[in-house]
């Protein structure tokens, strides 16, 4: 079952079948206008200064660390090799720090961004100050740096966020700065 829309002026949402492929067919449907309703922020709705403290946290586990390391073709053994990992400094295997990117970044979206992307355009000042571990429980905290309006498209907006990811100590354990193209939710008259 796909995402739940609306007929535009209407409030029930209907399910709606999302297909793997669509045709031009199905492209020209009916003419209902249909539109999805989106829990992300839209450009206008951010403010510079805004701090978001993320409600859904993840534990990571030992599987979602080699999962993670094998399908990225990463072969570090401090990742994968429990062995060699015990004789580093760290004494067990770390968090691929990817995993950790991506996991900070996945948190952030159900708050900020989803369905209101058009695309991200970069993450810059990448950071890891503290390894995690497996059975690291991780939260993330953004905070928006800047906003700007896009030169190219009057329909969107940039927005430079700083996500920050914490371990259950409250250690910082990732950060980073990222511009995303925002849809505006009101067309720029």
């Amino acid at each position: 079952m796909g995402p739940l829309l609306c007929r535009k002026g209407r409030g029930n949402p209907i399910p709606e079948p999302t297909p793997l492929l669509q045709s031009a067919a199905a492209h020209r449907r009916a003419q209902w206008r249909w539109e999805q309703l989106v829990p992300g922020l839209y450009f206008e709705q951010f403010a510079v200064g805004q701090t978001i403290e993320h409600a859904i946290r993840r534990t990571v586990t030992e599987a979602d660390n080699t999962l993670f390391s094998v399908m990225t073709m990463n072969p570090q053994p401090l990742h994968l090799d429990a062995e060699f990992a015990a004789s580093s400094e760290f004494g067990q295997r770390l968090v691929n720090s990817l995993f950790t990117l991506g996991l900070m970044i996945g948190l952030s979206v159900g708050d900020t961004t989803i369905g209101t992307t058009i695309a991200n355009l970069g993450m810059t000042d990448v950071r890891f100050p503290k390894p995690v571990f497996h059975g690291d429980t991780i939260r993330a905290v953004t905070r928006v740096l800047s906003l700007r309006d896009s030169k190219s498209r009057p329909d969107a907006g940039l927005v430079e966020f700083e996500h920050s990811a914490l371990n259950q100590r409250g250690e910082i354990v990732a950060i980073c700065k990222r511009t995303a193209l925002m849809m505006r939710g009101k067309p720029v008259s």
